[in-house]
């Protein structure tokens, strides 16, 4: 077993037309055991950011509280927001500098940039990045999730079809793992600010 599974997660970030949308599930395990339904793995770093943090728990909550002091660190210094590369770099370097004694999270990276267009990335557990335009995913049922995406995904979609698109490809990967689901909540994020949704999912 990968300590990348042990305590299972679902994550789908999207694009669509001047949009992003990220999706996550809420299940906390220990392996087969369900542990908690309302554990969060999609943060907010500002209105137009979000990152989506799957692996082993105690590392998500940890490196939560990393990026918040890195991210209120440099709105301090720069007075300004962070803009989606920017925060994807920083991400990297924090996981780069651990490389020896990782953190066991594989992170998404999803926002608006400067120019209104959507932002993309996704990292390993030592912040090899990889950037799209279409969409990326995470987590213990990962094969699922990109044979749905594949299957879903049109490009340019508006916000409600991004939403609902995302939502089914969550909840029909999580159907398939045991690791991962018991509901979701989906982000979509837009130039006008962030909707965000709870799915209910299967309880089994």
């Amino acid at each position: 077993m990968s300590i990348l599974e042990y305590n299972g997660a679902a994550i789908i970030a999207m694009t669509g037309k001047n949009c992003v949308g990220i999706a996550a599930d809420t299940r906390l395990g220990i392996q087969a055991q369900t542990v908690a339904t309302d554990f969060k793995k999609v943060f907010k770093v500002n209105d137009k950011l979000f990152v989506g943090l799957a692996g082993l728990a105690t590392d998500v909550q940890t490196l939560d509280q990393i990026l918040r002091f890195r991210q209120n660190l440099y709105e301090l210094r720069e007075e300004r927001p962070m803009t989606p590369k920017v925060f994807s770099n920083l991400l990297s370097n924090i996981l780069y500098e651990k490389r020896f004694g990782p953190w066991f999270v594989e992170p998404v990276v999803a926002g608006i940039d400067e120019a209104g267009k959507p932002f993309l990335s996704e990292m390993d557990l030592i912040g090899a990045p990889v950037y799209t335009d279409d969409f990326v995913v995470s987590g213990t049922c990962s094969g699922n999730m990109y044979g749905m995406c594949e299957t879903l995904y049109k490009p340019d979609m508006e916000p409600d079809d991004l939403f609902e698109t995302l939502s089914q490809a969550l909840l029909s990967s999580v159907d398939r793992d045991a690791l991962s689901g018991w509901g979701g909540v989906v982000h979509i994020i837009t130039a006008d600010g962030v909707k965000s949704r709870v799915l209910k999912g299967r309880m089994d």
